[in-house]
């Protein structure tokens, strides 16, 4: 079968599919902490319920929420490499990744809304426990089953250096404008919440949102046709083996240590903005979606250069370089409040500006490498496993997630006062800034750890494979 390079207009409409996906993402990265572990000042002031027990009930050292989480992501991990394997080994005659992210787009979005419907408003049940815990479970699966074909899909559409590039910076802006779509609510919950109350100001906006990214998400495959593009040519290795032969690959297995401390690192970051900017600038949730929207549309800015600095010093130095950069504005987060002067909306600004720019880096590379790396191994082996290789990366990032939203859970409350007859927790402004400097210590391990990568090698064997 002949197959063709994606025109730069059909590499835009495959990258609407990352924008809807990157709302149902963003949703429970911005809003899963924040709908169900309320600031202070939005129970007193707001009316916000409780709908879990917010304490460090689990051991005295984990909340409820964090242990949910957690246990959602490893169910999730357990799920990337079957779904990864399913995708890579399929003979659907219409492709071997859409029709996977056909059948799971809807389901996708229905869990999205479904995780903040928690059925007891203001009580502390077992049933909202297990709602909670039931629903993050299904979106987890869902989500894979959409993303990890959709992965895959970057490598197998990038049939060139200057391909990937472009597929992965318009991913990388759908992804950034996605996520900052999930926020949002910030503004628009506050223009509902008098007609229908706290909860519902927010799951209305969940709503409407949702729907928004399902139909970005269907766009690609009804507007694309993927055989037209791709000649599948089916992996034989059942999933446990599969996983295998990816981290036996060394310098994926350097990159990927690297990934798990910038996704921890990061994840911080967006679930802690909003606590940072309600408690540590106390300032009013609206400036959530200013900060957020100043920071995506300055980090887009650069995205025409990234290319240009890839070519001139390379994918491993540019990210090493933001990885320091990312680092040094989450050291700025942690000094909001330490300076009497140093806060409001000062150090919203400048953090908005130092972190631009790295966002622009880490949101279009990381991807870029990982295709290299799955070309390199294909070229090695004989044998044509990227859904695997992209499913190992969100692996990395659903692990470092996981292990972040546990983390942020224990160490936000640090130095909060506990109701004893409630127990009852939030975020305090010594707990944020732990965060900020924990989130700075992961970001500067992931430079330390990319280190170990050898680029040279990956490029050199891709450069010799088209030489032949």
């Amino acid at each position: 079968m002949n197959t063709r390079r994606l025109t730069k207009k059909e590499m835009r409409i495959f990258a609407v599919g990352q924008l809807g996906w990157s709302i149902l993402s963003g949703i429970i990265t911005a809003w899963l902490v924040t709908f169900y572990l309320p600031t202070q000042k939005a129970v007193d002031e707001e009316g916000a319920p409780f709908f879990l027990p917010t304490g460090l009930v689990i051991l005295g050292v984990l909340t409820v929420l964090g242990l949910i989480s957690f246990i959602c992501r490893i169910f999730d991990a357990v799920t990337d490499p079957w779904i990864a394997s399913m995708s890579d080994r399929s003979k659907n005659p219409n492709g071997r990744r859409f029709p996977f992210m056909k059948r799971a787009a809807i389901p996708f979005a229905l869990m999205t809304v479904l995780v903040f419907m928690a059925p007891q408003e203001g009580q502390k049940s077992p049933l909202n426990i297990a709602w909670v815990l039931v629903a993050l479970i299904l979106f987890y699966l869902f989500m894979t089953m959409y993303c990890t074909p959709y992965n895959a899909l970057i490598s197998e559409f990038g049939k060139t250096q200057e391909d990937r590039m472009y597929i992965s910076t318009a991913i990388s802006l759908t992804f950034f404008f996605g996520t900052l779509i999930a926020y949002l609510p910030f503004v628009a919950a506050g223009m509902l919440r008098g007609a229908v109350g706290y909860a519902w100001s927010y799951r209305i906006c969940f709503i409407v949102l949702a729907a928004v990214a399902l139909v970005c998400m269907l766009v690609p495959v009804f507007k694309l046709k993927e055989t037209d593009f791709v000649e599948a040519n089916p992996s034989d290795s059942d999933a446990f083996k599969s996983l295998l032969k990816t981290f036996r690959n060394v310098n994926f297995r350097r990159f990927v240590l690297s990934d798990i401390a910038y996704w921890i690192g990061l994840t911080l970051f967006q679930t802690g903005l909003p606590f940072f900017v309600k408690v540590s600038m106390d300032l009013g949730e609206s400036m959530v979606m200013v900060f957020m929207g100043g920071m995506t549309v300055l980090s887009a800015c650069f995205y025409p250069f990234v290319s240009r600095l890839v070519v001139k010093h390379g994918k491993k130095r540019l990210v090493i370089d933001a990885f320091i950069g990312l680092a040094f504005a989450y050291l700025i987060t942690a000094m909001i409040g330490l300076i009497p002067s140093f806060t409001g909306m000062i150090p919203g600004i400048l953090i908005m500006i130092v972190a631009a720019f790295p966002m622009a880096l880490l949101g279009i590379i990381p991807q870029a490498i990982v295709a290299d790396v799955a070309e390199e191994d294909a070229i090695v082996t004989g044998e044509k496993r990227e859904g695997m290789f992209f499913a190992a990366r969100t692996f990395a990032m659903k692990f470092g997630q996981s292990l972040a939203m546990l983390v942020f859970t224990s160490l936000a409350v640090i130095g909060a006062t506990q109701h004893t007859e409630t127990n009852d927790l939030t975020a305090s402004a010594l707990g944020l800034r732990i965060v900020a400097f924990v989130a700075m210590a992961f970001c500067i391990l992931g430079a330390v750890l990319l280190f170990a990568y050898d680029e040279n090698k990956v490029m050199k064997t891709i450069r010799d494979n088209l030489e032949e």
